[in-house]
């Protein structure tokens, strides 16, 4: 960057900002400070640092750039814009239109637009993430770093530098004031990720007003203590002094980077100490066309787009990310003919393919009284599946004994400082930022998985609900399900986590009721490939039923099915999910040897048995048979549209208690007799 070229640099800087404001004005919505501030910022970034083609926004070794502060969305699309970033087909390709046209940001935050209030992913191309809550992006950004940094190790050879990638992330007070952010800070400086570069919008100011109300820590001594690389930019306009620290960021090889960068929100406006409104409501016209004066721009028109500035991105931005691509394309090319078996590996990825014989070891499990409990045999299957499936990789937040999330066959490995080749992650106690930073490996291609005690979804909540929005298809490992965690009390002990959990749309929440049905159900979860799946499993043991006198457990790739049935028209219908299921047969068996004609239904999905036809429904659950019983260790809520009006439900309407699993179930009255007992009762 030349001192020459200041001119058409301010010129650029200054066409975000009007095209920012102009978009929120007309919607009469949203907020314009930020962009205006941060322009000069996404500017640098996007025009003279990052490693980006504009014709192949889904291009793998691209650098990327998440705009964790996501209230600022404009400045996202006009970026997008100006550097003529093209759309992409169902694909991924590339289709040669612009991915946001001049009219999508003339109709901001309007249904159908995809300049969203906040950026959606999938909406269109070049928006990595989806940044709604604050403290999200930078936490997805965290599992997007850690994902080029495993992609390296495992494929990379000495020739060939296929993954090279850097993550930026722009962020606002408001993001490093949530939790999420300084667990996911925690863990990115603990494992020395020097492809993150954080830039942080130190503007003191919030919705409520100055920082000071309520924010007064040193944040960059923070960083430094949780072993980040700490830069300061004392004037975001200042673009020589951005260009130098972000090259201090890509000099730094042991430590992820914070720039704290010092702007004024509304940053052009003519009233500047109305920082308030600029930052959470529009400017209005007078002084939108006083601040496009200030600028030296046309003051009365809108959307405008001075001559030069679409050209100043193509000759930077364009010609650089083009020759980029180029080389990688040779790298890539070689790459394949030298190592065809990971390439192999690498086009089912990049495709989110799974690859040929990936459930061929899914093991079937034995009838057995005793069972097992189906974290035990979760941990089976996740091993069958992962050793074949080779970018499938997640991990625990210190759990990984307990609910049987490690993989432990030969080469799995563990992701460590350093050492980034292994597929087992370890979060620490960090669950919120688990979810988060697994989508974030989800965005960029991985298989990923994360693992906890169900109890702890109160934390993940935000993250797993961003899975399902983003249609992410990460895979959610929760043990320790119910009231059978016994002893550890009702801290422990999940009760409306269930009926939480089936309440988030796209999630698809599985229960299996022995160990046949958890090898089936992780056969169906992995072949969703546009939507996350939750695996809720038992600590205590449960019968692993003989599948050569019930239904087979194929049949939960439907939801819900009849797995023990009578002769004729049933008089009862038992239903249940889990650990419950076998109280269903159990109690089935003795109603059936007292003459009752009982079916029993195993509702393993209920999302899946949704989505099945009525005339399925209708087979398992005939509308003539009202006489039915749900039994679950959760709340009642979402078994309602099963059981019908006439129904009765045998499970919680408390918390838990402190005691051996067994004697809680029976405390609570969970027990064989409790279902025969409402069987009869009709």
């Amino acid at each position: 960057m030349s001192v020459a070229s200041s001119d058409i640099n301010k010129l650029a800087v200054d066409t975000i900002r009007t095209l920012s404001m102009d978009a929120v004005q007309t919607a009469n919505s949203g907020h314009p400070g930020t962009p205006m501030a941060l322009a000069p910022i996404a500017y640098q970034l996007f025009n003279h640092t990052m490693n980006y083609d504009p014709a192949q926004p889904n291009w793998p070794s691209r650098d990327r750039f998440v705009l964790s502060c996501g209230h600022a969305s404009m400045l996202l699309y006009s970026v997008l814009h100006l550097a003529g970033v093209q759309s992409t087909d169902d694909e991924g390709k590339p289709t040669g239109a612009p991915s946001i046209r001049l009219e999508d940001i003339q109709n901001f935050r309007q249904i159908g637009s995809p300049c969203a209030g906040h950026p959606e992913f999938g909406e269109a191309a070049g928006i990595e993430t989806t940044t709604g809550p604050l403290g999200a992006g930078v936490t997805n950004s965290v599992g997007m770093a850690m994902a080029e940094k495993w992609l390296a190790s495992n494929y990379n050879t000495p020739e060939h530098n296929l993954f090279d990638y850097n993550v930026y992330a722009l962020c606002s007070d408001g993001d490093l004031m949530e939790g999420v952010a300084c667990e996911a800070a925690s863990l990115a400086g603990h494992l020395k990720l020097d492809n993150l570069c954080w830039l942080y919008d130190d503007n003191h100011i919030t919705i409520e007003g100055d920082t000071d109300l309520a924010f007064s820590e040193d944040v960059a001594q923070r960083f430094e203590g949780l072993g980040w690389n700490v830069v300061k930019v004392d004037d975001a306009n200042d673009l020589s002094a951005l260009e130098s620290a972000i090259g201090q960021f890509q000099a730094c090889s042991d430590r992820p980077t914070l720039i704290i960068v010092r702007s004024i929100i509304g940053f052009g406006a003519p009233n500047k100490q109305n920082t308030h409104g600029a930052h959470g409501a529009p400017l209005g016209w007078d002084e939108v066309a006083l601040a496009k004066a200030a600028y030296g721009l046309p003051a009365d028109e809108k959307f405008y787009v001075p001559e030069g500035v679409r050209e100043h991105f193509d000759a930077n931005l364009g010609v650089r990310g083009a020759d980029a691509y180029k080389a990688w394309e040779g790298v890539w090319s070689d790459y394949q003919a030298s190592h065809p078996e990971k390439a192999a590996e690498l086009n089912d990825l990049f495709a989110g393919r799974l690859p040929e014989g990936w459930d061929q070891d899914i093991p079937v499990f034995e009838a057995s009284e005793k069972g097992d409990a189906t974290r035990n045999s979760s941990g089976k299957v996740l091993n069958a599946i992962a050793r074949r499936v080779s970018y499938m990789i997640g991990g625990s937040a210190d759990l990984a004994p307990s609910n049987k999330s490690d993989l432990t066959f030969e080469g799995a490995g563990d992701f460590l400082p350093g050492e980034f080749g292994g597929r087992n992650l370890h979060f620490g106690i960090r669950e919120h930022a688990m979810a988060g930073i697994v989508n974030g490996m989800s965005l960029s291609g991985l298989r990923s998985y994360a693992a906890t005690f169900f109890v702890f979804t109160d934390y993940m909540r935000g993250g797993m609900r961003l899975s399902a929005i983003m249609h992410q298809p990460v895979i959610y490992i929760l043990t320790h399900d119910s009231i059978g965690v016994g002893e550890d009390g009702p801290t422990h002990q999940p009760i409306e986590h269930l009926t939480a959990c089936r309440a988030i749309p796209g999630l698809f929440v599985f229960r299996p009721g022995d160990a046949n049905e958890v090898a089936e159900c992780y056969r169906t979860a992995m072949q969703i490939d546009n939507a996350p799946s939750a695996f809720v499993l038992s600590r205590q043991n449960m019968e692993t039923l003989d599948r050569s006198k019930t239904a087979p457990a194929s049949e939960c790739s439907k939801g819900g099915y009849v797995v023990m049935d009578s002769d004729g028209t049933p008089e009862v219908i038992l239903m249940g999910s889990g650990s419950e299921l076998g109280l269903c047969v159990d109690a089935a068996r003795q109603l059936s040897q007292e003459g009752a004609k009982v079916r029993v239904v195993s509702m393993p999905c209920m999302e899946l048995f949704a989505a099945q036809s009525a005339e399925y429904q209708e087979s398992v659950l005939p509308a003539a048979v009202t006489q039915r019983v749900a039994v679950e260790a959760g709340l009642q809520m979402c078994w309602d549209r099963w059981i019908g009006l006439n129904g009765k439900f045998i499970g919680m309407s408390s918390y838990g208690a402190s005691g051996p699993y067994s004697e809680v179930y029976k405390h609570f009255g969970i027990t064989v007799d409790a279902v025969v007992a409402a069987a009869k009762s009709f």
